[in-house]
């Protein structure tokens, strides 16, 4: 949660990744010897999802405006030869957040690097993924306890990486206004305050929280957008909070009306660029993961598959698990699969969602970390 120290000003962070691990790696490869002293990895949509490769959901999809990452042999031929403690590295994901850094910290391990001199930045704004391209992987009340678990975790092991990043970019993409994007930002970063606060989190850990929703306050150009901005976060406060009014449907229905009154407002979405994908992709990838099937110790999987479960259906750190998960060998689909056995499976955006209380302020139903 913390920024790391001695960042410069402005540093060159191309947004690269693209089909397999190893053509991604080339590229990065190639920025470095450029000068880069940071990369923005895009993953594909299935990774972005937490399924793996090879399943029927991601057919079509495999390494289509990003890269495709299923296990701990994918990011080590992704980041290899990448100077891992002299860069910083921002990962565009959300609700996987937490497998992918953990691979990260793997590959690094491996190579004698220790986790405090990682630098880097995971997206994780489950709400705003889920708000502005249905970004499904689990409800949203476990989504937050686990980028809860991802706060406490960098606290711990991570110091210098950054657990969080909002942007208005994907709120302006579908189509929300200015005080839209400033409101629902603002009070999914609050949320995300409050869950912290919940999980025991003190005001330090949550500084780079905090000041992410201090530029985004800054925001407003003019007072007819604060004004706006402030009534929205009013009736999102009067609704119980960012998470119960996205499941009353008020932010989705905000967005829609602003799109039906200006015409064409609707941009395409920059990471899902792209209108093919290579079917070669989808297969190497399918090989990669039979491959790493038939290798693998399934005993020791399984053994660590379950202390996850169990960490998920408590109150632990399900980093920790999960971490041990990957090492022996599971695919990151496996591991979400596990986590929605637990956590359940997650709906997409309901296009008639339940009506909006009438009730008072502060009586909506207010966010909870789900811990028990």
């Amino acid at each position: 949660m913390r920024t790391y120290p001695g960042r410069r000003a402005a540093l060159v962070r191309p947004y690269a990744g693209s089909g397999t691990a190893k053509e991604s790696n080339a590229g990065y490869r190639r920025l470095i010897a450029q000068g880069c002293t940071s990369l923005s990895v895009a993953f594909d949509r299935p990774t972005r999802l937490g399924r793996d490769s090879d399943t029927p959901l991601a057919r079509g999809e495999v390494g289509r405006a990003g890269v495709a990452v299923d296990s701990l042999d994918d990011m080590r031929v992704l980041m290899d030869g990448i100077p891992l403690d002299r860069i910083a590295t921002s990962m565009t994901i959300d609700a996987p957040a937490a497998l992918l850094l953990l691979l990260y910290q793997l590959v690094a391990e491996e190579r004698g690097i220790p986790a405090d001199r990682l630098v880097g930045t995971v997206r994780n704004d489950v709400l705003g993924a889920y708000l502005t391209h249905g970004a499904c992987v689990f409800p949203l009340r476990p989504a937050l306890r686990l980028a809860a678990d991802v706060f406490a975790y960098c606290k711990d092991e991570l110091p210098r990486w950054n657990a969080l990043s909002i942007s208005r970019r994907h709120l302006a993409e579908t189509g929300a206004s200015a005080a839209q994007q400033i409101a629902f930002a603002l009070a999914s970063g609050v949320e995300y305050v409050r869950t912290a606060v919940a999980a025991g989190l003190d005001e330090d850990d949550i500084a780079a929280v905090r000041r992410q929703l201090a530029g985004l306050r800054a925001a407003p150009p003019n007072r007819d957008v604060e004004a706006a901005a402030l009534a929205l976060l009013q009736r999102i406060e009067d609704l119980g909070g960012a998470v119960a009014a996205i499941e009353h449907g008020f932010p989705q229905r905000e967005i829609e009306r602003h799109t039906r009154l200006v015409a064409g407002v609707r941009a395409p979405r920059t990471e899902d660029a792209g209108e093919w994908t290579d079917p070669a992709v989808e297969a190497r990838q399918a090989e990669r993961i039979a491959k790493l099937r038939a290798w693998r110790d399934q005993e020791r999987v399984d053994l660590h598959m379950a202390a996850l479960r169990k960490a998920a259906s408590g109150p632990g750190n399900v980093l920790h698990p999960m971490k041990e998960a990957l090492a022996a060998g599971a695919t990151v689909g496996e591991t979400c699969a596990a986590l929605r056995e637990t956590w359940d499976t997650c709906a997409p955006p309901d296009p008639d969602p339940a009506p909006i209380p009438t009730n008072g302020p502060g009586q909506g139903r207010r966010t909870r970390v789900v811990h028990e």
